[in-house]
């Protein structure tokens, strides 16, 4: 399944095309979907893919565009902002309260004395005070949870938008199971990060301005001492957040990668099995597995390092805070007490709790940026081009296509087409024939903007295509692909496609034209029988002939049938041949064919060779030419590929 022969494209708008300028491999293209090219897409083939190392990029940025996503919870975010600031004010009280608690125990003439009206007034206030938190802890933990689940469900869609938005040269670059792992893995794992990060961060923060108040305002100088290891603690955690990035953006990339190969080998699986290729499919997959194995363990030991080495700088600010509260002690008991040595132990905690915090939880924020690094990513490339603003409707064209001077190439310095003049008048049944990767889907990808010119022009009805909005060019044109594309959902829904408002009296005329309407009536279901994906549950010349339908519902001004019959046996194509010969009537008609039996009544046959027009005419007038035509019947009468 791998293909060796793909080269990397240098353009960056353009699809991976076969050494040789050939036509592009593709799944869900505009050529042939799911057709040469192997399911998945994508640079050298996923499968055979070389494993590419990706830098990480600026966090600052990232970490930017996900406050403005969390931004849109303006709301959540400033009710769990004055709850948490509220819980976070209370709880600095906590060691306060503790130390006047303690204190309560007083050496009075060798005995024992205990102030019990300022203990109970004290663990009272306490009571409440840690039963008041739980409630708004209570209120935190929904609120955090709405805002990360809107901030995800936003950027979901906004993804999505974005994908659809993409144009069809874009996405054949990209791996689908990357594509895929972007939208479910890396969007789950900033969810994940929010709800669990987000409340902690801004409680964090609040900590330590509230605990270096409270310390400053009990002793400075303790204050000074527990401040000496926060240089060792930003370099140690600077060093450690540099060295662990990298692989945590590798991390997500190979999880893309991966996901790759599981869509490649369950959607060309028949394949696989049919080469017995089993041993080499899971040889790449391993080969990608153990990578993310090796990866992983090195960004989550690197992300577990982070927890203890803050743990240690901590502890030793403990041992350096105690020490000083020791000696201070000594010097003047009856001010430092016990109760006052004990606040300022739980205040230096508290210092040192926000930069804990990050640590322990650094590893799911380190996949949350990457993985948000490549969402951004996604949405950072440019949309489609659509500059059409002549506003033709649909209804007004005639179906007059004009191709003048086309050059057009996959790869910089490997046209496919070279000055490609052909002229279609309205209503004309073209059919364009060659060898295998003369440039005959090519025509239809440029015809319909999947891709954009090199030099020359299109024109439809004289209007340059470039001038049409893409929607009003695409809506007067509809294809019949060699391999179909059916959804799984109903019969109806599927022929539905070509036109969402039609009636369900529509539906079954274009059924009945496309000579879908007999197998569809002897389902028990009929057109509400459901269709598994990609239609398998049907025989190929049914699924044609839905796709017929499809077309037919569509009502275009120009057709288009990409090799239509070429995946069936001679009576199906048959009557396949039968359902086009009426969708064909009264339109601008540009049929792709391999079986030149199928293309007799074309009104004109156009012979390309190398990206050039070497021959026009009809059936009967090339054969007489003993030409390029006749060369390819003959080879296909005497059944020699061509």
């Amino acid at each position: 399944m791998s293909n060796p022969g793909k080269e990397k494209n240098t353009q960056g708008n353009k699809p991976f095309a076969p050494a040789g300028g050939g036509q592009p491999q593709m799944m869900g293209g505009p050529g042939r979907p799911g057709g040469p090219g192997r399911p998945g897409g994508g640079p050298g083939g996923p499968m055979g893919a070389r494993l590419n190392k990706e830098k990480p990029k600026n966090m600052g940025k990232t970490i930017w565009r996900l406050i403005q996503y969390i931004g849109k919870s303006k709301y959540a975010v400033l009710g769990l902002l004055l709850i948490i600031s509220t819980v976070t004010v209370a709880d600095l009280f906590g060691p306060t309260l503790q130390g006047k608690a303690i204190d309560t125990f007083r050496m009075v003439d060798d005995k024992l004395t205990v102030d019990f009206d300022t203990m109970k007034q004290v663990l009272v206030i306490m009571f409440v005070l840690y039963m008041v938190n739980a409630v708004l802890n209570y209120i935190q933990g929904i609120l955090a949870a709405k805002i990360s689940q809107t901030t995800v469900f936003t950027m979901r869609n906004d993804l999505f938008r974005k994908i659809s938005r993409l144009s069809i040269s874009n996405t054949d670059n990209r791996r689908h199971g990357d594509l895929m792992s972007r939208m479910t893995n890396d969007v789950e794992n900033v969810s994940n990060a929010i709800s669990q990060s987000i409340a902690s961060l801004f409680s964090s923060v609040i900590t330590f301005i509230g605990a270096l108040y409270f310390m400053l305002r009990t002793n400075v100088v303790v204050t000074l001492v527990a401040f000496l290891t926060v240089p060792l603690t930003l370099l140690v955690s600077a060093e450690l957040a540099k060295l662990m990035r990298r692989y945590f953006v590798r991390q997500q990339m190979l999880l893309g990668q991966l996901n790759g190969e599981v869509e490649e080998m369950v959607i060309g699986y028949k394949t696989v099995v049919a080469y017995g290729k089993e041993g080499e499919t899971v040889d790449r997959f391993a080969k990608v597995s153990e990578e993310l194995r090796k990866n992983s363990i090195r960004s989550r030991v690197f992300g577990s390092i982070m927890g203890p080495c803050m743990n240690f700088i901590g502890n030793l600010q403990y041992v350096l805070v105690v020490a000083t509260g020791i000696y201070f002690h000594i010097k003047n008991p009856a001010k430092f007490t016990v109760g006052y040595i004990q606040s300022m132990l739980q205040y230096s905690k508290k210092f040192n709790q926000p930069i804990n915090m990050i640590a322990n939880q650094y590893a799911s924020i380190m996949t949350a940026l990457a993985g948000a690094e490549r969402i951004f990513d996604i949405m950072d490339t440019p949309d489609e081009i659509d500059e059409g603003k002549n506003p033709m409707r649909v209804e007004e064209i005639r179906g007059d296509v004009t191709f003048e001077g086309i050059e057009f190439g996959y790869v910089p310095g490997e046209p496919v087409l070279k000055g490609l003049d052909l002229n279609v008048k309205a209503g004309q049944k073209i059919a364009i024939v060659g060898a295998t990767g003369s440039g005959k889907t090519t025509i239809v990808n440029l015809l319909t903007r999947f891709y954009e010119l090199d030099g020359g022009r299109i024109l439809v009805d004289g209007v340059d295509i470039t001038e049409l909005p893409k929607k009003t060019l695409r809506e007067a044109i509809a294809i019949v692909l060699q391999d179909t594309v059916l959804f799984a959902d109903t019969i109806k829904a599927n022929i539905q496609y070509g036109k969402s408002e039609a009636t369900d009296e529509e539906i079954a005329f274009a059924a009945k034209t496309a000579e879908a309407d007999v197998f569809i009536n002897r389902l028990p279901k009929g057109y509400q029988t459901v269709l598994s994906e990609g239609g398998s549950n049907l025989s190929q010349g049914q699924r044609q002939l839905l796709a017929i339908a499809r077309a037919v519902i569509a009502n275009p001004r120009i057709l288009i049938l990409d090799e239509a019959t070429s995946n069936v046996d001679t009576r199906t194509e048959m009557e396949i041949q039968q359902a086009m010969v009426a969708l064909m009537k009264n339109r601008t008609s540009l049929i792709i064919a391999h079986r030149l039996s199928t293309i007799r009544d074309a009104d004109k046959i156009v012979v390309l060779k190398n990206g050039v027009i070497v021959e026009e005419g009809n059936h009967d007038e090339l054969l007489a030419r003993k030409g390029e035509y006749e060369k390819l019947y003959q080879n296909q009468f005497a059944g020699i590929a061509t």
